[in-house]
């Protein structure tokens, strides 16, 4: 018996030593609840940082999508950009869907947003250009009956490599849980560089794919100069969407993981802390 209740204290010991020399990970604060001082934004048919009818604000802490300054939505879509670029980094949002769709919005958009992944940089966006080049991960609400899973993959200007293969078809499902109503949801995705992208819903992982390109995929009204086919995206802009239905995001963190790139065992160590710690991570309902 003491021979065991030893093991079990140097184990223990052992455990906890590990812990203590594992990495940290550091969340910083995208948004900071009070303004939008770090974001620009770039509305199709508008020029870069005009924030054209007042579409991405700051209330109630909260960073809000709205369009009652809008006659008709007219296909205006929107993004906001975080003011610098990131390559290998695990980012969250807690968001969620509310009201009604702006008058003009297209039927696919209705409780339709995204996260915008190793974006190009707005400034190079063409004024008409709806989208910009970029990996998106697409968020969408229920109906409250029906399903209709988030955290799936889009592709505007890009392609990426699924099961060995280009991937090319403009979206794939995620088969993921349906979140109706409007309740907040915990979004993740952890991304290192140009190699894997694993989309995380409250939780669970529920897509997975690699080598993100430049590439076919649905983007309009772009410079042919930035649309290089085949250039592997090894970093790029994050940016959030505005596509005709009110959204809001009352947090937008993230974990830097590029100083770990080259030491595997670290950004492992790194990864394993993250998971430990994920569920004082996960999304509440309101």
């Amino acid at each position: 018996m003491r021979l065991l209740i030893t093991c079990l204290f140097l184990l223990t010991c052992v455990v906890s030593e590990a812990q203590k020399k594992a990495p940290k990970p550091t969340w910083i604060q995208l948004f900071n609840g009070k303004d939008m001082k770090d974001w620009h934004v770039k509305v199709a048919g508008h020029p870069y940082d005009d924030n054209y009818g007042n579409t991405f604000r700051v209330q109630d802490g909260k960073m809000i999508v709205r369009y009652d300054q809008y006659k008709k939505f007219d296909q205006q879509y929107g993004h906001i950009f975080y003011k610098q670029k990131f390559s290998a980094y695990l980012l969250a949002v807690e968001y969620r869907f509310v009201g009604e769709q702006a008058p003009g919005g297209e039927g696919w958009a209705w409780r339709n947003s995204g996260m915008m992944l190793h974006c190009q940089d707005p400034k190079t966006m063409g004024v008409k250009q709806d989208f910009p080049i970029s990996i998106e991960y697409q968020l969408l609400g229920g109906n409250g009956k029906d399903e209709r899973h988030t955290a799936n993959l889009c592709t505007p200007g890009t392609n990426v490599m699924m099961d060995g293969k280009l991937f090319t078809p403009h979206c794939v499902d995620s088969k993921s849980k349906t979140y109706h109503g409007d309740r907040w949801v915990r979004a993740e995705v952890l991304v290192l560089g140009d190699s894997v992208l694993t989309h995380i819903v409250e939780g669970d992982t529920v897509l997975r794919y690699e080598k993100p390109q430049i590439g076919d995929g649905t983007v309009s009204n772009y410079d042919p100069a930035i649309k290089k086919d085949g250039q592997p995206l090894t970093e790029g802009y994050i940016a959030l969407q505005s596509e005709s239905h009110p959204v809001e995001f009352r947090k937008v963190e993230l974990v830097d993981l590029s100083k770990y790139m080259k030491d595997p065992k670290k950004l492992e160590a790194v990864l394993d802390e993250l998971k430990r710690t994920g569920k004082a991570k996960a999304g509440t309902k309101q």
